[in-house]
């Protein structure tokens, strides 16, 4: 059995760490700095990583090229299959003339400004995209909508890269939350409930953000009811539905509050208008959908596959259908055949089957939209085709960034990394978010954040005499704010549109505002560790 080694180089644990971040250091310069697209900078941080692990953390080369494997076939299925049914669903829409109709609908409701419509479909509708499906699907079917609005590529997958921040954590119908509490054995109606008292801020305070990143002060002047009615119905609803209704349908609830609440206080509220920020799109001549604008069957024709999708997914998990021929995989070769020296045990690795999982429903309700806008063979085809099409540059990106955070977890980089982070001693609270951004950085999913160092957060708590739950919340908390610079996230929603290949531009842009947020998050978490513990759930 190999063990793991935390501190490999000069028995140094500043020394090793230094080492295990370059693999990260590595993906960051080529994405950020030399502007190479994502699945390159994946491919030079996997090589420099298996180096590293083979040459310096003395890792069996089988075991190491076996992690990457288990890694890639994670990042396949559930992953990408969950994204390649989103985007098919995406491209039905376009095919059969829906995503025309949504667009028009949109023009045609919405006040004519650009501000609105980043609220509407940037944050309202794209957190409800993440609620059901995450793992950057919102990214693309959103950015999509707004460039076709008028807005250019690189700015509308920016701005809904920051704004896919507020629901991430209670994502896939609370699958964050559940995986935190299998790891921690922590009970997760406290852990819920925690990240329901830090993030509620952050919802609140994005929609202001964002838009003054967008458009400065002036952009904050026309618009802040607006922002405070969108922020503030989702920060309500995702504090009491995470608090006291059941945090899986927490996403679910909180953006659909904030999307009716928004689009029914535009219709009555008065909005000052500013030539400045006015839609560059042109409202959709009459018959371009096959129905005359501003009915209620051309709205309907619009919403009618992002509403199938809402209610198949969660009839789909309230059901447990999605249980159904589950198998628990013990990958050859790998499973426990690696020591965990951090955590005194061996290194399980079960790849969890589901033939029935979230990506099936999400193909079943691609499946009932298109037999319900009754699209044609010829147009189904040209779906598919157009899906796989986009698809293979997020896929070679996905299973590579995965399986680099495989293998700095088998590896002991992880840990190397994690423990190193621990001990900064009475700032870890403020480090602590940091950690959950590094996590979602390496894996692209807060739910794999939160298996990855969700047990190092509730270790380190101990040890230094934290607040456990605390502590493993924030792990979640900020996994969030990673998810817009994870290479994953942005090779996804750069597939629809003609990005591809920048991502190191979008990479550069979202970056600072990553690290503010989260150091804003870390400040948060030292007020609730420091000075009101008692607003920390037993």
């Amino acid at each position: 059995m190999f063990r793991q080694l935390v501190t490999p180089v000069a028995d140094s644990l500043p020394m090793s760490f230094v080492v295990a971040a370059l693999p990260i250091v590595v993906v960051l310069f080529l994405l950020g700095i030399v502007r190479r697209p994502a699945w390159q900078a994946s491919i030079a941080g996997v090589l420099v990583a298996l180096a590293l692990a083979t040459g310096v953390w003395q890792m069996p080369v089988g075991l190491a090229l076996n992690s990457i494997a288990a890694g890639a076939t994670f990042a396949a299925w559930p992953v990408m299959w969950i994204v390649l049914n989103a985007l098919l669903l995406y491209n039905v829409s376009v095919t059969s003339g829906s995503f025309d109709a949504f667009s028009g609908w949109m023009v045609r409701h919405l006040p004519n400004d650009r501000r609105v419509a980043l609220i509407v479909i940037g944050f309202s509708f794209g957190c409800l995209l993440e609620g059901v499906a995450g793992f950057g699907t919102p990214i693309a079917i959103t950015s999509a909508l707004l460039v076709t609005l008028g807005f250019p590529a690189i700015e509308a997958i920016v701005f809904t890269l920051m704004f896919n921040t507020a629901p991430v954590a209670f994502g896939a119908l609370g699958s964050p939350i559940t995986t935190l509490s299998a790891v921690t054995q922590l009970h997760d109606v406290s852990l819920a409930a925690m990240v329901g008292r830090q993030l509620p801020l952050i919802a609140l305070l994005l929609p202001f953000y964002v838009i003054a990143v967008y458009g400065g002060v002036r952009a904050l002047r026309g618009v802040w009811p607006v922002l405070l009615v969108a922020g503030g119905s989702f920060a309500v609803m995702q504090f009491l539905s995470s608090n006291f209704l059941g945090y899986a349908l927490t996403d679910v609830l909180s953006s659909l509050a904030s999307l009716l609440c928004t689009l029914v206080f535009v219709k009555l509220w008065r909005m000052p208008a500013d030539p400045a920020f006015a839609l560059d799109a042109p409202v959709h001549p009459a018959g371009t959908d096959g129905l005359v604008p501003g009915t209620s069957a051309s709205g309907w024709k619009g919403w009618l596959p992002w509403l199938v999708l809402s209610a198949t997914v969660i009839l789909w998990v309230h059901l447990k259908i999605n249980t159904i021929g589950e198998m628990k995989v013990e990958w050859p070769g790998l499973h426990e055949r690696i020591f965990i020296t951090t955590y005194g045990r061996a290194y399980g690795a079960i790849w969890s089957f589901q033939p029935l999982a979230t990506g099936t429903a999400i193909l079943v309700a691609t499946i009932i939209t298109a037999l319900l806008l009754r699209l044609s063979p010829g147009q189904l085809a040209t779906a598919i085709r157009r899906t796989l099409l986009q698809l293979r540059l997020p896929l070679a990106t996905t299973m590579t960034i995965i399986g680099l955070a495989y293998l700095m977890n088998y590896s002991g980089m992880a840990y190397t990394l994690g423990i190193g982070v621990a001990s900064a001693g009475p700032l870890f609270p403020l480090v602590s978010a940091f950690l959950g951004w590094l996590a979602v950085f390496l894996s692209g999913s807060d739910t794999s954040g939160n298996a990855l160092f969700g047990n190092l957060q509730v270790v380190a708590a101990r040890q230094l005499d934290l607040n456990p739950v605390l502590m493993a919340a924030t792990n979640a908390s900020g996994g969030v704010l990673g998810k817009m610079v994870s290479p994953q996230n942005i090779s996804t929603g750069t597939s629809t549109t003609d990005c591809r290949g920048q991502e190191g531009k979008i990479l550069a842009r979202t970056f600072k505002h990553s690290i503010f947020l989260t150091l804003i998050l870390g400040c948060l978490v030292m007020v609730q560790q420091y000075v009101v513990p008692w607003i920390i759930p037993s």
